[in-house]
């Protein structure tokens, strides 16, 4: 083995990338820009917009609105998010958070997406697990079901 190729822990560990495979930037086979407005979203931000959207259900919604204790009817947030998340995205593209995070959820085209894929969506990310795995593109497994992206504004 000569001292230019990596070690062999060094592409388990750190994937191809660790091996000098080049895969280009996230959103690249999207046709996507690697800075800027219209970009793929980075975790950071959806990371951010996801917690701002919890905690507007839990506290706003769940607490204020309808009266209701969170630890006692954990289902309750649940099902306010899902709605929330379904309705606005729907309507909007983006929800609260998205928006105040600077990001949207758009279809693979560029436009808004479309009632069943959000709805698709919805299901998916209130699984939390298909969200947290994701491809070189940032696109979770439901953003992929959905044929969705999250992209800056």
């Amino acid at each position: 083995m000569s001292r230019n190729e990596p070690r062999w822990t060094q592409t388990w560990l750190g994937g191809v990338r660790a091996a000098g495979v080049d895969l280009g930037y996230p959103g690249e086979r999207l046709g996507l820009p690697e800075q800027g407005s219209g970009s793929i979203a980075g975790w950071g931000r959806r990371v951010a917009a996801l917690v701002i959207d919890w905690m507007i259900c839990t506290w706003v919604v769940v607490q204020l609105v309808l009266r209701m204790n969170p630890a006692e009817s954990p289902w309750a947030v649940a099902v306010v998010f899902a709605v929330q998340y379904a309705l606005l995205v729907g309507l909007m593209g983006q929800t609260f958070g998205h928006r105040l995070a600077g990001i949207r959820v758009a279809a693979l085209d560029g436009g808004d997406p479309r009632l069943l894929p959000v709805l698709i969506r919805t299901l998916l990310v209130s699984l939390a697990v298909p969200a947290l795995i994701w491809d070189r593109d940032h696109r979770g497994v439901h953003d992929r079901a959905s044929n969705t992206m999250v992209v800056r504004m």
